[in-house]
């Protein structure tokens, strides 16, 4: 038997945000748990060649509202607190979601746990 559906794949969206990338990953456990991996990988230079630096955060669905509400909380906190009315009108450059997110319907293989590019 197969342990790699402990890991299956269900959608994945990525955002690039200059040197770092962040993967959201919706992921399902064997028992068909669902959970959310965030993961930031960041470009790391050494002398002639690259890595990737990689955080990765697992959210479990039964941490979804709380973590939601301190995310928006935070990020309220910093627009209406800490920036300057420059700074804040700045952000409301619209954003360009992508045009299609990625989902996975077949079950994955699992060479690498996740696709860099």
């Amino acid at each position: 038997m197969e342990e790699n559906n402990e890991k299956a794949e269900i959608y994945s969206q990525r955002v690039r945000a200059g040197k770092r990338t962040y993967f959201f990953d919706v992921k399902s456990t064997r028992s068909n748990d669902f959970y959310v991996t965030i993961t930031e990988s960041k470009r790391k230079f050494n002398e002639d060649n690259f890595s990737y630096e990689k955080h990765k955060i697992f959210l479990y669905k039964e941490d979804f509202a709380k973590f939601m509400d301190a995310l928006q909380g935070t990020i309220d906190h910093v627009k209406s607190e800490l920036l300057t009315e420059e700074a804040l009108a700045s952000l409301d450059t619209p954003y360009e979601a992508p045009v299609a997110a990625e989902t996975v319907e077949a079950a994955p293989t699992y060479d690498n746990e996740l696709k860099w590019e």
